[in-house]
C-alpha cells in the first residue's frame, strides 16, 4: 500500500463551506495524475489532510466526526470470507466453556488481589489450563511468582498468536477495572483458537500469557524484558469499559516519578531566615506546573499527590495509599517535602518533551528556595498503537456476532483514551490490539454509573450480562487468531504496518 499526504490551504479549489469560520464541509478533489484510489479525507476550513492509497475503487463510506471534521474512508484490504472463517466452530467451543469461565470469573472477582500478589487467580487459571488437553503450562514463569505461560503447539509450522490475561485488582475497590473479565476473554479466546486450529489442520502455536500487575506494576514489561515474547507474532487482549465497543483502542503513554526537596529546619516565627523551606519549593514547582498546563497540547496530562514532613513507616504507607500528610507543625520551616507525579501524553515522543518541561518546573522550585532537588524515576507505560489489519479482522468477527464497531478510521478516533496500560509496551514490540468491550454500569433507573476504577464498575464486572458480552468478545478475538493462522497475507499486512509505524517514530 502506498500513501500520499498533502496539506492544502483554505483556498483549495473545490472547497465549499456554509460558514466562513468553521463548518462541516464536503471537499471534492480530482487526482487525474493518480490511478483509482481509496482515500481518507479529514478537513476543516484551515487545513485539509488528504491521504490517498492505491486500492480497488468502490463506494466511499462517509461520516461526520464532529462540527469541524468530515471523514471519508474506503478500506484497503478486505476481511476474511464470511462463509469460511470458522466463526461457527469458534462460537460453539466458547459456548461450551462459558459455564466454567463464569465460575472462574466470579472466583477471581470475589478474591481481589493486588499487583504481584495474585496467588489465588494464578492458581485458579493455571489449574484450569492444566486440565485442557494439549496445553503445556508453566507456572511462576520467568521468575515472576504470579505470571504464567500456557502453550498449545499444533506440531506444524505456522504463526505464533498470543493472548494476554490480566487478573490484578485495585486497592480498596477490588476488581473495579474488570480484570476478571479480561482473564476469561483471553482464556476462552486461546482455548477456542487452539481447538479450531487442530480441527482445521492449520499450523502454528497459541500462547496464553498470564500477566500480573497491570495496575502500575508493569507485569507485561517484565515479561517482555525477560524474553517471553521473543518468537510471538501478534498479541491480543480486550478491556471492559462504559464507552462503545471498539477494535482500535489507543491509550496514552505515561511516566511516574518521585520528587523530593531537602531543606533545613528553623523556627518559623523566631528565625525563619535560618531555614530552607522544602515545602515552599514543592509548592513553587506545583504552581509553575499549573501555569504550564495552559500551554500544553490536548492529551498532555500532569497529575500529582504530595507528602510533607519527616516520614515514619506508617506515613510512608499512607503516602503510597495517596493520603496527604501536611507536615510536622506550622511553626517549623519544613526540611523535607515530596510528591509523586504522573505525566501522560498521547505519544511516547510527546511524553518525553512534556517531561522536560515538567522537570524544569521542579528545578525552578529548587532555585527559588535554595532546597536540594532529587528526582527518582518510577514505572512508565508506552502508548498503545493498535494494528489496523488485526483491528479490521476483529471488527469483521465482532460485527457478525451482533456488534456495531464502525469503520476503521472512525473507530480509532472514537476509541482514543487518556488511560494507560502496559499492553502499550507490547504494541511497540509486535502487532497488537486491545479491544474495548462495552458493559452496562447503570442504576435501577437506567442512569449511567461509574466506569473503570469506581465501585460502580466493580459491581458491573460480575453481572451475567457482562459475562455474555465478554464471551462475544472472546469469540471475535479467537477469530482474529485463527484468521492470522489461515491467511498468510493478513499476518504479512499486520507486520508490514507495524514495521512502518516503528520506522516513523
Amino acid at each position: 500500500m502506498h500513501a500520499y499526504t498533502s496539506e492544502i490551504g483554505p483556498d483549495f479549489e473545490g472547497m465549499k463551506s456554509t460558514d466562513s469560520e468553521r463548518a462541516p464541509m464536503m471537499v471534492s478533489a480530482q487526482c487525474n495524475s493518480l490511478p483509482s484510489a481509496d482515500f481518507i479525507l479529514l478537513c476543516d476550513l484551515h487545513h485539509i489532510s488528504l491521504a490517498i492509497s492505491y486500492g480497488t475503487p468502490g463506494d466511499i463510506p462517509m461520516a461526520i466526526i464532529d462540527d469541524d471534521f468530515v471523514m471519508i474512508e474506503k478500506e484497503g484490504l478486505g476481511g476474511p470470507d464470511s462463509g469460511n472463517d470458522y466463526l461457527g466452530s469458534i462460537s460453539s467451543h466458547v459456548e461450551g466453556l462459558s459455564s466454567d469461565l463464569r465460575s472462574i470469573s466470579l472466583d477471581i472477582h470475589d478474591h481481589p488481589e493486588l499487583q504481584y500478589k495474585e496467588y489465588h487467580a494464578h492458581h485458579v487459571l493455571t489449574g484450569y489450563l492444566k486440565k485442557q488437553h494439549g496445553w503445556n503450562v508453566t507456572t511462576s514463569a520467568y521468575g515472576i511468582e504470579t505470571a504464567f505461560v500456557a502453550v498449545y503447539d499444533t506440531g506444524k509450522k505456522g504463526p505464533v498468536v498470543s493472548f494476554n490475561a490480566e487478573y490484578d485488582a485495585l486497592a480498596g475497590i477490588g476488581h473495579a477495572c474488570g480484570h476478571n473479565l479480561i482473564a476469561i476473554v483471553s482464556l476462552a479466546g486461546a482455548l477456542a483458537s487452539a481447538q479450531v486450529l487442530q480441527q482445521a489442520n492449520y499450523g502454528g502455536r497459541v500462547v496464553l500469557f498470564g500477566t500480573p500487575a497491570e495496575e502500575g506494576g508493569g507485569g507485561k514489561i517484565k515479561l517482555l524484558k525477560a524474553g517471553a515474547y521473543e518468537d510471538v507474532d501478534i498479541s491480543l487482549i480486550t478491556h471492559p469499559g462504559i464507552t462503545p465497543d471498539a477494535a482500535l483502542v489507543r491509550t496514552a503513554a505515561y511516566s511516574t516519578f518521585k520528587v523530593e526537596y531537602f531543606g533545613k529546619e528553623a523556627h518559623a516565627a523566631a528565625r525563619p531566615w535560618d531555614g530552607i523551606n522544602a515545602l515552599d519549593a514543592l509548592i513553587t514547582a506545583y504552581n509553575a506546573i499549573s501555569v504550564l498546563r495552559q500551554q500544553t497540547q490536548p492529551g498532555d496530562i500532569i497529575q500529582c499527590t504530595f507528602t510533607t514532613g519527616a516520614l515514619s513507616s506508617h506515613q510512608a504507607d499512607a503516602r503510597a495509599a495517596q493520603i496527604i500528610n501536611g507536615g510536622l507543625r506550622p511553626n517549623i520551616i519544613h526540611a523535607y517535602s515530596s510528591g509523586r507525579f504522573v505525566v501522560r501524553s498521547t505519544l511516547k515522543t510527546r511524553l518525553e518533551a512534556l517531561k522536560k518541561r515538567v522537570v524544569a518546573c521542579f528545578e525552578a522550585g529548587a532555585t527559588a528556595t535554595g532546597a536540594t532537588l532529587k528526582l527518582t524515576a518510577g514505572m512508565g507505560y508506552e502508548n498503545h498503537m493498535p494494528n489496523h489489519a488485526l483491528g479490521r479482522s476483529y471488527r469483521h468477527f465482532f460485527n457478525r456476532l451482533g456488534g456495531n464497531i464502525p469503520i476503521g478510521e472512525l473507530d480509532i478516533i472514537n476509541a482514543a483514551t487518556q488511560a494507560s496500560t502496559d499492553q502499550g509496551n507490547i504494541s511497540h514490540a509486535m502487532p497488537s490490539i486491545s479491544c474495548n468491550i462495552w458493559i452496562r454500569s447503570e442504576d435501577k433507573e437506567g442512569q449511567q454509573c461509574g466506569g473503570p476504577h469506581t465501585p460502580d464498575f466493580e459491581k458491573a464486572a460480575r453481572t451475567a450480562e457482562s459475562h455474555e458480552l465478554a464471551m462475544r468478545a472472546a469469540k471475535a478475538l479467537a477469530g482474529v487468531a485463527v484468521d492470522v493462522c489461515r491467511r498468510p497475507e493478513l499476518l504479512h499486512e499486520a507486520k508490514e504496518e507495524f514495521n512502518k509505524s516503528q520506522r516513523a517514530q
